[in-house]
């Protein structure tokens, strides 16, 4: 668990620390309407994660009040959303139905002390009697039944003699407190309708803010934990528990800041609309907000728990960009899948001068990614490339093939256009081209200078996809109904053409599609006969483009290209520029990324430069510089920084030595940009020293293993994926400081 605190976290201490609670208890109260949304991805994170960090229990518990609006099919995709993210309820499934009997009782029991009435007004009368912020209310004349009138009433309400909203049970308080929701509210109504759990037993069902109380009690919860729409009604929850006069210890009420994001409504009435009138496809769609949706997408748990955990939890309702969600998906999968080639609008491209077949081998990873793995990529005279790799009349800037610019094939060899063959109506349909026998990737002698490497797929071997493109589904930022939908939320690509190696044998697979961002095999719909790709999320967040192109004013009969160089939407080179990247790429091992912001960029360049000079480590520095430096260059003048190459060559030195990780080391920038403190007193003033002695870190591996028998479990019957799981946890508990070669290696051993 982090040194630093959320507001929650520290009440929770405080509480335990007084003694007014033995064990924490919490609880993820959903209504079983719909399938939970990423809203309830957060409040999920928090309910199980306090539980779980306090050595507590968080209970699931479904708030099935509402007889007209719930299904059991709204329980499962709850039930399957938690357990998705990796928590556990334990044996037991709650339902607020379990309750009903002690809920009526105590019903009673507020009757009898006269602090409960049923009353006959109608709806519109119980509305108009509460008043308003400024005008105090006035009280039914019914509160002036007797107790054994009422307790007749209800009786006979429950027994079902009476019809929908022909009465209802409502608290004594005080129809002129400031607080509205405490002037007389509901206790209970009539719905003569089929419950799905206790069937046509009940005619009468307790209203949220009479169950909620009563069930945490029940469930012995010692924190009840509830958004900021809730804020108001903890008036009503302390009023019953007191009134009631429960033993101690009792629940209480904490809010926390819902979680709002732009481009994406979380209204379960209008995320319903949506699925009833068929806008989506269904609750699980991937364009959804749903956390159904984002699973089928093909984000992956980790990135939804740390978006959860980026975005923290505040007392202060606030928007959430939505790109921040999609940095997060980005972030995982980068290090994780591989990389590979798809055409999304074939060209045919036929090589004259190549005769024969071979295999070229390609890495499935960039070297800055540490994982291996390769594949054969089969190549023969006829390839497919995108349509929009060639231009025959192209504007400039454009690098990619044209009559008279070659380009490199991804992996492969450089060819060039000798002949464009249209059709009838005038279109490219394929290209006559050479290729040069000494431009193969990695061995390249033959001397010809190019500035774009394109995808491409061999004819022979290709393999036909259906790819779906998703995008937002709403096209404004705070959007309000059906008329705010993005009409290209979706768009499906029956016959993209992808290398073999891609068609798998199993689901829950991942793919970069180079250029073009990362995709999920459909978890329903993919078959080997038909295989499904759904876009997950693209390699950049295009959408702050577009709509910036949307605003800005159109420049007639100048056509928008993309400017590639290596692999990337970027200006070609200069020739000092250019010197740069060959040397970054081929002498110092950068990857083009890197390599190419270095090259662009004079102050970066330079500074790298005298850091190098310092240390040789020009991986690690060279990360720091692009991604760190960089971002405090963009906001102050280089002359006006705070640091200086030398300290940056220090904090890599203590990165590469293992003093500290490289987690750490993004906090000690931070440090050092503000003050311009050397990092090693940073460091040591902190206490942020990595942790790499295995008798220290035993012992907390041991601890988490203890406390996760579950996993244990699953990790040793196959489930080799939680071993992050349990690395991950090492890594919290020590806020960050175990080195983690360290803690892979000792997790790995102890778990055999």
């Amino acid at each position: 668990m982090s040194e630093s605190k959320d507001f929650l976290r520290t009440i929770v201490e405080e509480d335990l620390k007084s003694g007014k609670y033995k064990e924490v208890i919490t609880r993820f109260p959903p209504e079983p309407n719909g399938f939970p949304h990423i809203g309830h991805a957060k409040s999920i994170c928090i309910n199980f994660g306090i539980a779980k960090d306090y050595n507590g229990h968080c209970n699931l518990r479904m708030d099935d009040t509402n007889p007209t609006k719930e299904d059991t099919k709204y329980v499962e995709a709850l039930k399957d959303a938690v357990q998705w993210l990796g928590f556990d309820w334990g044996k037991n499934v709650y339902f607020t139905s379990d309750y009903f009997s002690k809920i009526y009782d105590y019903a009673i029991k507020l009757i009898k002390m006269n602090k409960a009435y049923v009353d006959s007004l109608t709806e519109e009368e119980i509305r108009e009697y509460r008043g308003t912020i400024t005008q105090g209310g006035k009280r039914s004349i019914y509160a002036n039944r007797s107790i054994e009138e009422n307790l007749d009433l209800l009786e006979r309400m429950k027994n079902g003699e009476f019809k929908d909203g022909e009465h209802v049970l409502r608290a004594k308080i005080d129809m002129s407190a400031a607080n509205m929701k405490m002037r007389d509210p509901l206790l209970y109504r009539i719905r003569h309708a089929h419950h799905f759990r206790t069937a046509d037993d009940w005619c009468i069902y307790p209203m949220y803010d009479f169950a909620h109380c009563l069930s945490d009690y029940i469930e012995g919860v010692s924190h009840s934990i509830c958004t900021l729409e809730f804020e108001n009604n903890r008036d009503i929850y302390d009023w019953l528990l007191d009134t009631l006069e429960l033993k101690l210890p009792r629940p209480y009420q904490h809010e926390f800041a819902r979680l709002g994001i732009n481009y994406t409504v979380m209204s379960k009435r209008k995320l319903l609309e949506l699925v009833d009138g068929k806008y989506v496809n269904g609750w699980d769609d991937p364009r959804m907000p749903t956390i159904a949706g984002y699973k089928r997408r093909g984000y992956t748990k980790e990135s939804i728990l740390n978006f959860c955990d980026q975005i923290g939890i505040a007392k202060a309702n606030s928007m959430v960009d939505v790109a921040q969600l999609e940095f997060c998906i980005r972030d995982d999968l980068n290090q994780k899948v591989p990389r590979v080639l798809c055409v999304l609008d074939p060209l045919k491209v036929t090589i004259e001068n190549y005769e024969g077949n071979e295999e070229i081998d390609a890495p499935y990873y960039p070297h800055d990614v540490p994982k291996d793995g390769s594949r054969k990529l089969p190549f023969s005279k006829n390839i497919y490339i995108e349509r929009d790799d060639f231009m025959e009349n192209p504007p400039k800037g454009y690098f990619r093939l044209t009559p008279t610019q070659p380009v490199r094939l991804r992996h492969g060899y450089i060819i060039s256009c000798k002949e464009v063959v249209k059709d009838a109506n005038g279109n490219i349909i394929e290209i006559i081209a050479q290729y040069y026998p000494e431009s193969k990737s990695g061995a390249d002698t033959s001397g010809i200078k190019v500035s774009s490497a394109i995808q491409w797929v061999c004819a022979k071997e290709a393999k036909t996809v259906e790819v779906r493109l998703y995008d937002r589904l709403f096209k404004n930022e705070a959007p309000e109904g059906l008329e705010d939908l993005n009409p290209d939320s979706l768009k499906i690509i029956k016959n993209a053409i992808i290398e073999p190696a891609v068609i798998i044998d199993r689901i829950d697979e991942r793919f970069q599609f180079e250029r073009q961002g990362y995709f999920y095999a459909d978890p329903i719909d993919y078959t080997n006969e038909k295989p499904v790709f759904n876009k997950i999320v693209g390699l950049k967040d295009s959408w702050a483009k577009k709509t910036k192109k949307e605003t800005a004013p159109k420049i007639i009969d100048k056509p928008q290209v993309q400017k590639v160089q290596v692999v990337g939407e970027i200006e070609a080179l200069n020739e000092e520029q250019q010197a740069l990247f060959d040397k970054y790429t081929k002498k110092l091992q950068l990857n083009n990324e890197v390599s190419n912001i270095l090259a662009r960029d004079k102050d970066l360049s330079n500074f790298y430069k005298d850091a190098l000079a310092v240390i040789n480590s020009p991986v690690t520095l060279a990360n720091i510089v692009v991604n760190e430096v960089a971002r405090e260059l963009k906001q102050t003048e280089i002359s006006k920084v705070k640091f200086t190459p030398i300290q940056i060559a220090e904090l890599v030195k203590m990165v590469d030595d293992e003093v500290i990780s490289s987690k750490i080391a993004k906090e000690v920038f931070e440090d050092m940009a503000k003050a311009g403190i050397n990092p090693s007193k940073i460091v040591e003033d902190k206490g942020l020293v990595q942790i790499s002695d295995p008798i220290i870190i035993s012992p907390i591996i041991d601890d988490i293993i203890a406390k996760n028998p579950d996993n244990v479990e699953k990790f040793r019957a196959g489930n080799t994926k939680l071993l992050g799981f349990f690395v991950g946890q090492v890594l919290k508990t020590t806020g960050g400081k175990a080195n983690p070669t360290v803690v892979n290696e000792l997790v790995a051993l102890k778990l055999k």
